[in-house]
C-alpha cells in the first residue's frame, strides 16, 4: 500500500480492531502460561497502576459476574485500552516505519515488553524490579507479548488487504 493511499482514520480504526483482538489472545495467553504467582495475583499491575493514579480500590477492583465468576471489569478496560492504543501505534507507525514490522510484530512486542515489564512498571512501582520477578513470569510476558503483537499484525495485514478489495 504507497503511501498516497494511506488513511490515518482507517489505520487507527483498523488498529483498534486489531488491538481488541489480540487482547483476547493476550487474556487467553495468561490462563495458559499465568504470568504472576497466586499471591501476586491478588492485584494485578492494572489494579496497581490505577491505585498509583489515586483511583479509589472500590473503582480498582470493581467486577461484575458472569456465569458465577468475578470479573475485573475495570482492569479489562486497562488491558484492552492499553492493546487497542498499541495496536493503533503499530498500524500507524508500521506504515512509516516499515522495520518495525520485522518479525510480523514480534520484535515490536518484545520491545513493549522490555520497555513496560522491564523498564517502566517497575520504575513506577508497578510491579516488582525485573530481577525480582520470577522466571515464569518474564517467560509468559515475553512470549505473550510477542504472540499478542504477531496477532496484532495478522489482523492489520488482513484488514489493509480487505480493504485494497
Amino acid at each position: 500500500m504507497g503511501k498516497k493511499n494511506f488513511d490515518l482514520k482507517d489505520a487507527l480504526i483498523i488498529g483498534g480492531v486489531a488491538g481488541v483482538v489480540s487482547g483476547f489472545v493476550k487474556l487467553g495467553w495468561e490462563n495458559l502460561l499465568p504470568p504472576r504467582t497466586p499471591e501476586r495475583d491478588a492485584t494485578n499491575p492494572p489494579q496497581t497502576f490505577m491505585q498509583q493514579l489515586g483511583i479509589p480500590e472500590s473503582i480498582t477492583h470493581a467486577t461484575y459476574t458472569y456465569s458465577g465468576h468475578e470479573m475485573p471489569w475495570a482492569s479489562f478496560v486497562i488491558h484492552f485500552g492499553f492493546s487497542a492504543t498499541f495496536g493503533m501505534v503499530y498500524s500507524v507507525a508500521g506504515h512509516y516505519v516499515p522495520l518495525i514490522k520485522a518479525g510480523q510484530g514480534t520484535l515490536f512486542g518484545l520491545g513493549v515488553w522490555a520497555a513496560t515489564h522491564v523498564g517502566l512498571m517497575p520504575a513506577m512501582g508497578t510491579v516488582p524490579a525485573a530481577k525480582d520477578q520470577p522466571m515464569e513470569e518474564h517467560v509468559s510476558e515475553v512470549l505473550g507479548h510477542m504472540a499478542w503483537m504477531w496477532v496484532n499484525h495478522v489482523v492489520i495485514e488482513e484488514l489493509n488487504n480487505q480493504k485494497l478489495k
